[in-house]
């Protein structure tokens, strides 16, 4: 009751009323304990606890120096004093209630003060006799109260059991203060001065207010950072305009995010500590999930502490992604983040691709920054736990630290156990630092996009054209690392790592992802459908343009056939035997062309054969077949044995806040917008999407 009378005064502007309904029902009283004694004992706490005698009031309560305005004096102050009953003795109906005057309850209790406590819906004042459970709470109802006027005052008093403020304009046309004391009887906070409505004259309006600092939007976006720790700033400024009225900067409003978050989510020590106790929860909650945590010794002076480590390197993988990977694509996409924040560090991910073109995250790992030992923890673990099966492509950005990782693995990211292939985009974006021509790094992405041998030789000729040197530098990379027509299929057709830099938007819900694509997969699969929507889609085309492809001469024994377009007159070979198609998107998809759709037509051979399983409806259910177990409240989770954790200080950032100066484009290396911003980014269009 008190904590809904207490919103009611924070939200009395806005819902200006209240209603309460009280039902009563003749219930018997029945006593639950046959010990008389207990019973009378229970009777006595509650007519001690509702006597008026002065004797028992001093008798419960500790007695000290009353202030001028009769506060009774504390030595601290005290949240809430709320009187339990012992859940160790089952309690009957007390005495007093067994009779009750429906009537009486209509009367104040203390006629003297009716009037007081009680908030005019008319102008949102305050009066005194106003109740609140906490020092905060009033002070927050002041300062809100304050913003919402365009006022602003002075604290002149401001103690443990004492809260004492004066408009700024006191005394220079403006008489309003405002007094709320401790009343330890009551347990609670009162207004006990108050010299009514300001009468100071409003200047101009500003955009910002001084009493509406970081803390106070903290706390106000608390519900917002609770259902959504990823909130945007701007969204924060505008929720800030739209219920103070205010304008604030985008700092503040940075600021506030960082506070709100770690009110609800812990600060950074707290989140270091419980990571260790997160993850073996995880593990024990989610059998067949894998952690691999490395530490290293804190040392205070020469001296080593003991049951403390620094937090070095983890690396975690849930089960149902370690299972998910086996009937996605063999391909895996790896990149890494930077953390922002308090401490520096990076972020590792794995992600792959199911047969419906939807991102699964299988592994993370948090590490120190990019260097060729980080990048080895973490090939070596997901090779060792995730990524078991062989022939698989992994793509990533040209870093050589990745490239000791891959030289170091033993083979295990080499052929023929797997095909490490670069980022077209990264391939533009070096391109484009090496040799400053704009105009040339498109041609080079082009070249990585061709399809076939005969659009690599068109395009690599243009660009030789300009110049012998960009094609030398092109020769450099290996053909198979970055061309698509000598990928060897490994590919998939993914030119980029779009998928583990769009991660971060799966990682919010990556549990509810398994929960909603499975029943989406099963029922899709319900309603009779052979392949996933993606590859229905893409056959469904290829069908509507089979029509226009005339199959001149067939090979029937051994599955080769010659088909000519009728619109462009171009002749193609298809091999049906070998998957592969002089056009290109056979063999890089795994999905029947409109040439193989043709030919299937005009041999009566059946086109589903030659579609991939992992575009199947039957692989598909299977990636999201074991869904997440939640972990449950963490009162109920076993006790963490271990050492605690903590962040390596060597990695806190010097400077505090937001950082500073203009952005540096990661990607093409020009100031003023960030790597998703960048007008490189994108490679021809529908490429690598």
């Amino acid at each position: 009751m008190q904590n809904m009378f207490e919103i009611h005064r924070q939200t009395y502007m806005r819902h200006p009323q209240i209603e309460l309904y009280v039902e009563f029902e003749a219930e018997e009283a029945v006593a639950v304990q046959n010990d008389i004694d207990v019973n009378d004992d229970i009777a006595a706490v509650y007519e001690g606890m509702n006597s008026d005698s002065e004797e028992d009031f001093e008798a419960t309560y500790e007695a000290g120096d009353e202030d001028e305005d009769g506060d009774v004096g504390v030595e601290a102050a005290v949240e809430n004093v709320v009187v339990r009953p012992s859940s160790s003795q089952p309690m009957g109906v007390p005495p007093f209630m067994c009779e009750l005057d429906l009537d009486a309850m209509h009367a104040p209790e203390f006629p003297e003060y009716a009037n007081r406590g009680i908030v005019d819906p008319e102008d949102g004042e305050f009066r005194i006799g106003m109740e609140y459970r906490s020092r905060k709470s009033v002070v927050a109802a002041i300062r809100s109260f304050t913003i919402s006027r365009g006022v602003d005052y002075d604290v002149f008093e401001s103690e443990p059991q004492t809260f004492y403020a004066k408009c700024k304009m006191y005394g220079r046309g403006c008489d309003w203060l405002i007094r709320a004391s401790l009343i330890r009887r009551k347990g609670c906070w009162e207004i006990r001065r108050y010299n009514g409505r300001h009468t100071c004259t409003i200047g101009t309006i500003s955009q910002d207010h001084s009493k509406l600092d970081s803390d106070t939007v903290a706390e106000a976006i608390r519900p917002l950072v609770e259902s959504d720790p990823s909130i945007k700033v701007k969204s924060i400024i505008a929720e800030v305009q739209s219920r103070f009225n205010y304008t604030i900067s985008y700092r503040k409003a940075w600021l506030a995010k960082q506070k709100s978050v770690a009110l609800v989510f812990g600060d950074w020590e707290e989140s270091y500590q419980a990571l260790p106790w997160w993850l073996s929860v995880m593990v024990q909650k989610i059998p067949g999930s894998v952690v691999q945590i490395e530490t290293r010794p804190l040392y205070n002076g020469n001296e080593e502490a003991q049951g403390v480590k620094i937090l070095h390197r983890v690396f975690w993988s849930f089960n149902p992604c370690i299972r998910a990977f086996r009937h996605c694509k063999p391909l895996v996409q790896v990149d890494g983040t930077h953390l922002y924040g308090k401490y520096k560090g990076t972020l590792l991910v794995a992600v792959a691709q199911d047969g419906n073109q939807n991102i699964v995250p299988i592994a993370f790992a948090l590490v120190e920054g990019e260097t060729a030992d980080v990048w080895h923890f973490f090939l070596r673990n997901l090779r060792e736990y995730v990524v078991r099966k062989d022939g698989v492509g992994m793509i990533s950005d040209r870093h050589e630290s990745i490239r000791a990782a891959v030289n170091r693995s033993g083979g295990d990211w080499q052929p023929p156990r797997a095909w490490w292939m670069f980022c077209i985009r990264h391939i533009g974006s070096n391109f484009l630092r090496a040799f400053k021509v704009p105009h040339l790094q498109k041609l080079v992405v082009n070249i990585g996009y061709s399809r076939t041998v005969e659009e690599y030789n068109t395009n690599y000729k243009r660009l030789e054209e300009r110049g012998e040197a960009y094609a030398r530098w092109c020769d450099a990379i290996g053909l198979r690392h970055w061309v698509l027509a000598f990928d060897e299929g490994h590919r998939w057709g993914h030119m980029t790592t779009n998928l583990v830099e769009c991660i971060n938007s799966v990682l919010k819900g990556a549990h509810e992802l398994f929960t909603r694509k499975s029943a989406e997969s099963h029922e899709r699969k319900r309603a009779g459908f052979t392949f996933s929507a993606f590859a229905q889609q893409r056959i469904e085309a290829s069908m509507q343009q089979a029509g226009n492809i005339v199959v001149h001469r067939f090979d029937r024994r051994n599955e080769v056939f010659e088909v000519r377009e009728t619109t462009t007159e171009k002749v193609l070979v298809v091999d049906l035997a070998r998957r592969t198609c002089d056009c290109g998107h056979f063999q890089v998809e795994r999905i029947p062309c409109r040439h193989v759709i043709a030919c299937c037509a005009n041999q009566r051979l059946d086109w589903q054969l030659y579609v991939h399983d992992v575009y199947k409806m039957t692989e598909v259910r299977k990636v999201y077949r074991f869904e997440f177990t939640p972990l449950g409240d963490p009162e109920s989770w076993p006790a963490y044995e271990g050492p605690t954790l903590v962040a390596n200080p060597a990695q806190r950032r010097t400077s505090k806040g937001r950082p500073k100066g203009p952005r540096i484009c990661r990607l093409c290396g020009a100031q003023g917008h960030s790597r998703s911003k960048c007008p490189q980014r994108a490679g021809p269009s529908g490429a690598g999407s």
